[in-house]
């Protein structure tokens, strides 16, 4: 009778940690695909999600049940189970991430930046000529959206699938559109154009570009309310 109660108990456990082993790789993948480097790895995914992110927790509680359910097994069949349920979560998970990080890529990425402003102030119209800007450039990375836009200009950061020298891309693409470039230091270049500016600058694993007046300092550095603002953030 204790030895049918503790082989019912120990297949409760196995597949207990089993639904939680499904879950867990569905929760990875949500996460991924959300808040996943999508210039990584999937080896680099997989660890990043298994520190930053629920993956840790869930592989943790599976190897609990597995653990237990393998103490509790009196078969071979049950506790090869236990012992192969945390190992095939984890390939699940690696399975998954490329498909994850390419959903991002896909939802919340854009190939060319975007800098339009609704509405008819002073900001409207320098997103506008901003957008121009961008617009008569060939641009190379994956654009978020995320960045700053203003009378000052607008600033838009992206991320670079690839070894891509960026600096390179723009000194041979700026001259071809007609650009002029003034400076480059090797790690940032500006050219002007009829008034207007362009700057680029790399930054680890991506870059940020700005467009604006050519009077006008890029990524609005100086201004009082953009201080502390980081040009190239660690998240891009």
């Amino acid at each position: 009778m204790a030895a049918t109660v503790r082989a019912v108990s120990a297949a409760v456990l196995l597949v207990l940690g089993a639904g939680l082993a499904l879950l867990g790789v569905l929760v990875h993948y949500g996460f991924m695909s959300v808040y996943g480097d999508v210039s990584g790895t999937a080896w680099g995914g997989l660890l990043w999600g298994l520190t930053a992110g629920p993956s840790r927790l869930a592989l943790l509680l599976v190897m609990v049940f597995a653990v237990s359910g393998f103490m509790l097994s009196t078969r071979r069949g049950m506790r090869l189970t236990a012992a192969a349920t945390p190992a095939l979560m984890l390939i699940g998970m690696f399975a998954l991430t490329p498909l994850a990080l390419e959903q991002r890529l896909e939802k919340q990425y854009v190939s060319s930046p975007q800098c339009l402003t609704e509405g008819t102030g002073p900001t409207a119209a320098a997103d506008r000529e901003a957008q121009q800007v961008f617009d008569s450039i060939s641009h190379i990375g994956q654009f978020n959206g995320g960045g700053t836009s203003g009378v000052a200009g607008c600033t838009r950061w992206f991320k670079l699938l690839g070894d891509i020298d960026v600096l390179q891309h723009y000194r041979a693409t700026l001259p071809t559109a007609g650009w002029e470039v003034v400076e480059d230091d090797g790690h940032h270049l500006r050219a002007h154009l009829n008034g207007k500016a362009f700057d680029v600058m790399s930054c680890p694993g991506g870059g940020v570009i700005w467009a604006g007046s050519e009077e006008d300092p890029a990524f609005g550095q100086g201004l009082p309310e953009l201080a502390g603002t980081e040009i190239c953030p660690h998240d891009l």
